[in-house]
């Protein structure tokens, strides 16, 4: 590595988690019992499409097969940008530049989670987009499984990520800032799959609003949380919330 800084947003500006999901329709109703609202999609993919937010976290609803989670952003001139992201030592593992497609090209970093990055926007902020808080809580960060955090620790800051010191609690994480998306590296052992990670005032109370809600929370919690202290959620296309106790 070179290590020369490249300029921030060298991604873009983050636009949204996109998810693959065999049943939009179930995946949408499960969001909007948290408290989230959908957006406004545009015809940018063939595929059935929606996007769900609570004001800080955008997901993308996908019908369709895509490495899953995928971070997106959206970066204008994307052709142009590619020797740009060469420089910064970033090797696409695909591309699309068709005259009629959505100019897209995917990354992976080193734990294997993708990055995506598309020539425009595939749907409208609205008015939905205040900040407020759904059942799950505050959205915190997007937890990442990594084996190795120095390697992943240079693709995100490369990235224009900034790498925070690591934390022993609520579990042991690596913090990672940006003005779009948080990231926080934990370790397989812990949970071998990424995570959406919320703040809460009281698990307790929180568990019995979702049962309100119809919502079912698991009954088994990743090692070193406690019940009094996290609450995890599954969607139904299998992505786990984690909703931990505030100030833990």
């Amino acid at each position: 590595m070179t290590g020369k800084r490249t300029p921030e947003r060298v991604f873009g500006r983050f636009l949204e988690l996109a998810i693959a999901t065999a049943d939009i329709a179930a995946s949408v109703q499960f969001y909007e019992r948290l408290g989230f609202t959908q957006l406004i999609t545009n015809d940018a993919w063939p595929h059935r499409y929606g996007v769900v937010t609570d004001g800080r976290l955008h997901i993308g609803l996908h019908e369709w097969e895509l490495p899953s989670p995928a971070i997106t952003y959206v970066l204008p001139g994307l052709a142009e940008a590619r020797p740009r992201l060469a420089a910064a030592e970033f090797k696409p593992e695909f591309e699309r530049f068709g005259e009629e497609d959505l100019h897209r090209l995917r990354l992976r970093d080193p734990g294997g989670t993708s990055v995506m990055l598309l020539e425009a926007r595939t749907f409208s902020p609205g008015a939905t987009t205040a900040q407020r808080d759904s059942a799950c809580g505050y959205f915190q960060h997007l937890g990442l499984p990594q084996r190795d955090f120095a390697p992943a620790r240079d693709f995100w800051e490369r990235g224009g990520f900034v790498a925070l010191p690591e934390l022993e609690q609520p579990y042991v994480h690596l913090p990672l800032t940006s003005d779009g998306l948080d990231l926080g590296f934990h370790r397989p052992r812990l949970l071998d799959v990424p995570v959406l990670v919320f703040e809460c005032d009281d698990p307790v109370a929180q568990r019995a609003q979702l049962s309100a809600r119809s919502v079912t929370v698991a009954d088994e919690l990743p090692r070193g949380l406690d019940a009094a202290d996290a609450t995890v959620i599954e969607a139904p296309e299998g992505t786990l919330l984690w909703c931990l106790r505030t100030g833990l």
